[in-house]
């Protein structure tokens, strides 16, 4: 009988947001697989915890990914953390758990602390609706094709940056995005953990002193496109997006539903328009 994999939720900066659940999971497997097993080793001494690790990351996760497979279908159970944060999310946890889901093994979440949520909480910005666009590229045309893409998004959007390269992105969101609002948080839960709620550019000029030079880890939320920013888009341009999204392997309403979000099309209006389209034909 197969094992089971747990995603557990590791502390992003203070080690008082570690759950009793979470000690008590990797207190029970048979081991640990760590993005870094010496950060990891810091978190177990401090619980006292003594289990066996592995290093699982992304440079090595194809090779590694299977030999953690093969130990799972083999009846051992196993906890994926990483360095801070919950595993699987803009991380390489992401391919264990769809092989797992591939193979039949069982996977448990095991909530803890997630950098991307508790900076959309504290920025003030709009949280109904969201997108997380993770790191940006390096690559400039990938960057810029990257940020082309989400002109029209409306939701609020949340990056991920390092220090030594949040002046060259606030400089390519003001670029792409015009002036908008935004609320940088570093540092969270850290004895130094600060959140400004400015502009792009307020935040450009911010940081571009000697006195704010950029330090620690960045989470960066920004508010999405107006209803008078994003340009309007007749039913022909709608129905190709919703040809583009089948294409893609969207079902008819799914793809309905996704181009009336980037649209702003009614989404039902879209339905009935591509049914009676798909007839036609």
């Amino acid at each position: 009988m197969a094992g089971m994999l747990y995603l557990v939720g590791t502390p992003i900066g203070n080690l008082g947001d570690f759950s009793p659940r979470a000690a008590e999971t990797l207190a029970a497997v048979d081991f640990i697989a760590a993005e870094d097993t010496r950060v990891t080793r810091k978190l177990l001494s401090h619980f006292d915890i003594h289990k066996p690790l592995i290093c699982y990351f992304e440079h090595n996760r194809a090779e590694m990914g299977e030999k953690l497979l093969s130990r799972l279908l083999a009846g051992e159970s196993c906890a994926l953390v990483t360095d801070a944060g919950m595993p699987a999310i803009s991380d390489p946890g992401e391919d264990i758990v769809r092989r797992c889901a591939e193979n039949g093994v069982a996977v448990c979440a095991v909530p803890g602390p997630c950098a991307l949520v508790a900076a959309l909480a504290l920025s003030g910005l709009p949280t109904q609706r969201f997108c997380f666009e993770g790191f940006l590229s390096t690559t400039a045309k990938n960057r810029r094709e990257h940020l082309e893409s989400l002109k029209a998004e409306k939701r609020t959007m949340i990056f991920y940056e390092a220090p030594h390269k949040l002046l060259r992105t606030l400089k390519d969101l003001l670029d792409a995005f015009g002036d908008r609002e935004i609320a940088l948080c570093r540092e969270m839960t850290k004895l130094h953990e600060e959140v400004l709620r400015t502009t792009l550019s307020g935040a450009l000029a911010h940081y571009s002193t000697p006195e704010h030079p950029p330090r620690g880890e960045f989470v960066l939320v920004l508010r999405g496109a107006s209803a008078e920013a994003v340009p309007a888009m007749d039913a022909s341009d709608a129905l190709a997006l919703v040809a583009r999204l089948r294409g893609e392997g969207l079902g008819l309403r799914e793809a309905c539903r996704r181009a009336s979000d980037e649209t702003g099309m009614a989404k039902n209006e879209l339905y009935a328009l591509a049914l009676a389209r798909q007839e036609e034909a």
